[in-house]
């Protein structure tokens, strides 16, 4: 984690980081904040029998035209509870690019959360408001057990940044665009130029051992001096599928269920959260009949073979 000074201390912050990890990056920065975070989530994910996990994780509905051109003014609601929020001098989450993807440069943002900062000055002009940029920066997409490098970057205090002088449609168009510049001094690889494909490959286990500020600078001027990500040999492969054998049966249904994903996105969160429920649930029921059949001792002994080899496996997949 790089840049933690940055974070405000004095006002309410509104954080916007780039969005490649589906519902992967809302935990991983609620988890890793200082203060209780309420997350801004398409609405379309609410409802069913998961809201209570929603309610729990203090997210708020936002509705898009495509969930139809009456709902949109159900956002009034959620947005006076974002300008209350930060008004409190607490903690709230958008993510600015309006879309989750599975590339490393920053996207084009919308100009959701510099309005929704605008407006709760607007609505609170003797608090301190927060536009905190942010980057979440994975050593990979898909595969587990990778380094993550995650940025804060210097925040604007949107009551100092603002202009009298401009209308409200020019002040938010100045926050969102001092909002990706400086988004994009907290990613590895900001924009897609024309030898991108070249600088992601770069990007592996071994690269990101090194600090963020070192890779981003090697990546932009010395690109070619760094080790390009290698697949597996056959025989790391097939050391991989003896490794898999001890956890073969969830394995085997964790990718039927990832594989009905058809957004790649999707991969990682799914990963993360089938490898902390199911994976756990699968050692306990097989151990208790390892247990039955064979002894406490045996059982001990399986139990650690199960979790050493899927460490192992990941290990091998990585080098």
């Amino acid at each position: 984690m790089y840049g933690e000074e940055n974070l405000p201390k004095d006002g309410g912050v509104l954080f916007s980081p780039n969005h490649q990890g589906a519902f992967l990056d809302p935990l991983l920065i609620g988890s890793m904040t200082p203060n209780r975070m309420t997350s801004l989530t398409r609405s379309d994910v609410f409802g069913g029998p998961l809201q209570w996990v929603l309610d729990a994780f203090q997210m708020l509905p936002v509705y898009r035209i495509r969930n139809g051109y009456s709902n949109l003014k159900k956002n009034d609601l959620t947005f006076a509870k974002c300008y209350k929020i930060l008004g409190e001098g607490k903690f709230l989450l958008m993510f600015s690019e309006g879309g989750h993807h599975n590339e490393y440069y920053l996207q084009n943002l919308s100009k959701g959360s510099s309005r929704l900062a605008y407006q709760a000055f607007k609505e609170n002009p003797n608090k301190k408001i927060y536009l905190q940029p942010m980057g979440i920066n994975y050593g990979h997409h898909q595969q587990p057990r990778c380094t993550l490098h995650l940025v804060y970057g210097k925040p604007i205090e949107v009551n100092s940044f603002v202009s009298s002088q401009l209308t409200e449609a020019e002040n938010i168009n100045k926050l969102k665009e001092e909002l990706q510049i400086r988004m994009k001094d907290c990613l590895w690889l900001a924009e897609k130029t024309e030898d991108y494909p070249e600088r992601k490959k770069r990007i592996n286990r071994l690269t990101t051992q090194i600090g963020f500020h070192e890779l981003k600078t090697a990546l932009k001027n010395s690109y070619q001096s760094l080790p390009v990500a290698k697949a597996p040999s056959k025989q790391m492969r097939f050391l991989a599928f003896l490794l898999s054998l001890p956890n073969i049966i969830p394995l085997i249904i964790s990718r039927k269920i990832i594989a009905q994903f058809k957004d790649i996105v999707f991969v990682s969160s799914m990963k993360f959260a089938l490898g902390v429920f199911f994976f756990p649930i699968w050692w306990l029921v097989s151990s208790i009949l390892i247990a039955y059949g064979f002894g406490n001792q045996t059982m001990v002994v399986y139990l650690q073979v199960c979790i050493l080899s899927i460490f192992l496996r990941q290990r091998i997949l990585l080098l």
